[in-house]
């Protein structure tokens, strides 16, 4: 629903346009800033994108149109309509760890300046040319003058002078700027490279519970668009910035040289424009920040919808969905509305002020010459550079304005870069210890998955876990695998622990096959010797692809292990042998099968995975098995039975089967199933 207010009547829109009235007291922009959170309207009536549809099957419409001209032609400088609040957001998003220090441009300038590295040089390079371009530019308005009046005197030798140093200025500054273009073009590039390969760095070694937090379209978000922009505040804006600066700068020093009185005009009304630029400046940061944010936003609504298109158009939610990315799309209308006409206040500051100059130096300067205080080649001179500082100041202010967006859409890039994890390289062999081990789901808090968990595995023995859907199985791999941490209690892999490891050496060491193994789009063979950090031979990969009964399918295939690998071309139970043999093929210290044979038959059950990694390698490791099948299950040498986040049981399978008690239960439910599905 969609609350529109006018004068001292509400209107109240849904999107089968029924309207309802009902007195209200209220200013106009006050209403609709103190409802913005709830300000949606429905797909066919978007103020921001449809507002002048047709009102013939809708008569409301009209109302609406009249309201938005209405809304538009009663913008002003004051009023709450301004202000910029995070509450904007309907949900409170989680946010990241702050940084050590808060992002200002000079926090920006550094950490690029420390990405830049050994190609420094290319800056200074560029900075030289720099300063020759805007030396030889700057120089040009006082010899052209003074050119022209020493034609008008009739004094050639001083004007062919001034007329070749011209010259000369023009193709000083041409080749400087080519090079300083050039080189800042090229940081630029080597900027975007190294936030990207950073950025992404830090992102992909992160825990699994960040990405819980953490939106996918987000983290694209930021990789993509905000390194891009951040990027161009060393390669253009600070560029840009420089030369104005040294432009302005030395205008100034000749409007000072020609007439101090006349210069202090054009000095006032750069310190005004400052002022204004102050504000306007801190304005357009904090509304690029949210238009970041709500982009993103639409991103991550976006690249949800479609990638789960098939489900929305059996659910036929299309209309739904387009609905959610319209509700970001109106969010980074309203802002940007706002943020236009700030601009526009903004450039009828500058233009007022720039033409007031124009004004004052014709008639002070005229009044001077009257008195006899300057010459008209003076008053020239100083109408020149007085327009080069004006036009020097609103360039730079232009940049410093492009600059701060940058830097204020940037924030969660550099909070991004600060979650580096630490690394602390150890040994392993494969004795684990569960010690009071307890947890449960940031989103769930309240629900354990895990209560007070205590058992210990061997080295190089082999463990079955079981148990009823939800018991606690797959928790406790991913908490062996550090993707997620207790919330109590410690896990100790050879008597450290896990916390204290390195966690990228430690799933080096870990093996895993899980129930629907996910295989990338290449080849078989870099798909079975994917992740593996030794150099590996044909000789290996097929080795490996017959212990896990993959070679013969493999083989029978026209291109053998060269073929490109596609979720139409393999079933099921072939995308498990290929990632068995990949298991195999890394030769881990700690082996995980997660449902690993879920899509076998018995028969390559049996002799495909547990012969293959406990009888015939040659290497000792610790395997342990989640499986539903109790072919599997019973040659572990241990077998611990969990219900409801606790171990019940431990033993192999004939002592558990003679205690009579929950895993016997399970054995026979199953059997009961397997001769109903028989008969």
């Amino acid at each position: 629903m969609a609350i529109l207010h006018h004068s001292n009547i509400s209107f109240s829109l849904t999107t089968t346009t029924t309207l309802s009235l009902t007195k209200k007291h209220q200013c106009p922009f006050q209403t609709i800033h103190s409802n913005l959170s709830s300000f949606r309207f429905p797909i066919h009536t978007s103020p921001y994108l449809r507002p002048f549809r047709s009102s013939k099957k809708h008569g409301a419409e009209t109302i609406v149109r009249r309201h938005w001209a209405r809304f538009f032609g009663s913008v002003t400088p004051l009023e709450s309509w301004w202000r910029l609040h995070d509450d904007q957001e309907e949900e409170e998003k989680p946010q990241l760890p702050s940084a050590e220090e808060p992002v200002t441009v000079s926090f920006a300038i550094r950490r690029m300046w420390e990405l830049i590295g050994d190609d420094r040089w290319i800056v200074f390079v560029g900075c030289g040319a720099l300063i020759g371009a805007a030396v030889s530019e700057i120089s040009m308005p006082g010899i052209l003058t003074a050119a022209i009046f020493s034609a008008q005197r009739g004094d050639s030798m001083v004007f062919y002078r001034n007329s070749q140093l011209l010259v000369l200025l023009c193709l000083i500054s041409g080749v400087c700027s080519g090079i300083r273009s050039g080189c800042f073009a090229v940081v630029n590039t080597i900027l975007i490279r190294r936030l990207r390969e950073t950025l992404y760095s830090v992102i992909i070694f992160q825990d699994i519970s960040f990405f819980d937090r953490e939106a996918i379209g987000d983290l694209t978000s930021r990789l993509g668009a905000d390194c891009q922009r951040l990027s161009s505040v060393i390669g253009n804006d600070i560029n840009l910035i420089l030369r104005n600066l040294l432009q302005g700068t030395g205008a100034l020093v000749n409007l000072l040289m020609l007439s101090w009185p006349l210069a202090l005009s054009a000095i006032v009304i750069c310190s005004v424009l400052s002022t204004i630029f102050h504000h306007y400046s801190w304005y357009q940061k904090r509304a690029a920040k949210l238009t970041q944010d709500f982009t993103a936003g639409a991103n991550e609504v976006a690249r949800e919808t479609l990638s789960l298109i098939r489900t929305v158009r059996i659910h036929e939610t299309e209309e739904k969905e387009e609905g959610r990315f319209n509700h970001w799309l109106d969010k980074i209308a309203f802002i940007t509305i706002r943020e236009s006409v700030a601009y526009g206040l903004w450039n009828l500051s500058f233009f007022t002020l720039y033409r007031s100059t124009q004004v004052f130096a014709v008639l002070l300067g005229g009044m001077s010459i009257l008195s006899g205080h300057v010459t008209l080649e003076h008053l020239t001179k100083y109408v020149l550079y007085c327009e080069w500082l004006i036009y020097a100041t609103w360039r730079v202010t232009d940049n410093v304005s492009t600059l701060v967006q940058s830097v204020g859409a940037s924030e969660e890039v550099f909070q991004l870069m600060n979650l580096v994890p630490c690394e602390k390289l150890q040994k392993i062999m494969g004795h684990i210890q569960f010690v009071n081990v307890s947890f449960c789901y940031s989103s769930r808090m309240k629900v354990p998955v895990l209560d007070r968990v205590n058992f210990s595995i061997e080295a190089n023995e082999v463990i079955a876990i079981v148990g009823a859907n939800g018991s606690g199985k797959s928790t406790i791999i991913n908490l062996l695998l550090r993707l997620y941490e207790p919330i109590s209690g410690q896990i100790y892999i050879d008597g450290i622990p896990l916390k204290e490891l390195d966690i990228r050496w430690l799933r080096g060491k870990v093996g895993m096959v899980e129930q629907e193994p996910h295989l990338f789009h290449m080849d078989v063979k870099s798909n079975i010797k994917y992740g593996c950090s030794r150099e590996i031979k044909q000789e290996d990969i097929e080795w490996a692809a017959k212990q896990a009964y993959a070679h013969d399918f493999i083989s029978s295939f026209p291109d053998g292990y060269e073929t490109l690998v596609d979720d139409k071309l393999l079933s099921g139970g072939q995308k498990q042998r290929i990632a068995i043999a990949r298991a195999i093929l890394r030769d881990p210290a700690i082996l995980i099968l997660d449902e690993a044979t879920s899509a076998l038959d018995s028969e390559s059950e049996h002799y495909g995975v547990i012969h293959a990694f406990r009888n015939n390698l040659n290497s000792k490791r610790t395997v342990i098995v989640i499986a539903h099948r109790f072919s599997t299950i019973k040659a572990a040498d241990r077998i611990i039975v969990m219900d409801s986040g606790r171990v019940i049981e431990m033993g192999n399978h004939f002592e558990l089967m003679l205690k009579d008690e929950f895993y016997a239960n399970l054995v026979r439910a199953q059997t009961e199933v397997c001769w109903l599905d028989s008969s």
